[in-house]
């Protein structure tokens, strides 16, 4: 089983910037992709931007040069650095990753952090 537990969520004014962390643990043999997804109220959760093993990246159109995330494969961490946040980035932000894990035997994972909010004020 494998946890993934985020941080730096909060409160910024608009223009502001806040980075995000996630720290996955357990037992992990491999990640392949991490990303962060966002939920505002009353919508559908979306792909914020995701890094794959090999260092791409992918970045949805509303924070292309905005946004920047990036891993740290030895602390098993994947970042989201969020500058000149507007007030349409509020929602709770979600980490995802996947790999494999290795206990008795070789498995993939799939799991998700709790959520953090983030509110960007106008």
């Amino acid at each position: 089983q494998v946890q993934l537990v985020e941080s730096g969520g909060g409160l910024v004014q608009a223009g502001g910037s806040l980075t995000l962390s996630c720290a996955a643990s357990g037992s992990i043999l491999r990640i392949n992709a991490m990303g962060w997804y966002r939920q505002a109220p009353g919508k559908q959760r979306e792909l914020v931007a995701a890094i794959i093993s090999g260092g791409s990246t992918n970045y949805a159109d509303s924070v292309k040069g905005r946004f920047t995330i990036s891993r740290d494969n030895a602390k098993n961490t994947v970042y989201l650095q969020m500058n000149s946040l507007k007030p349409e980035d509020t929602a709770v932000y979600y980490c995802n990753a996947d790999g494999l894990s290795f206990t008795m035997t070789i498995r993939p994972w799939d799991s998700w952090g709790q959520g953090t909010q983030v509110t960007v004020s106008s």
